[in-house]
């Protein structure tokens, strides 16, 4: 299992917080019972949104190729685009 970004850390805890914070005063709860529920419901709530947070896109350097090797991919692209039939229609 892939370790969590740093984003997923700060949304999840946020999340937490935030929700936590919100469902205690909007239940204006004081038992322990019903603290401990809202708490458990925003550890879950916190954990969905942490999971849920897209992953980065693998760079071209960690996926073994080098910045070099992708403009060269990139211009021959380009070459064989729309430019490349224009070249060669026009005598």
């Amino acid at each position: 299992m892939p370790r969590p970004t740093a984003a997923q850390l700060v949304y999840g805890s946020c999340t937490v917080l935030f929700s936590t914070l919100a469902m205690l005063l909007l239940s204006q709860a004081s038992s322990v019972l019903g603290i401990a529920v809202i708490a458990a419901a925003a550890l879950v709530l916190g954990l969905l949104v942490a999971v849920t947070v897209p992953a980065p896109a693998p760079s071209a350097r960690r996926a073994g190729r080098s910045p070099e090797a992708e403009a060269v991919r990139s211009a021959a692209g380009a070459r064989t685009g729309a430019g490349a039939v224009r070249e060669h229609a026009e005598p």
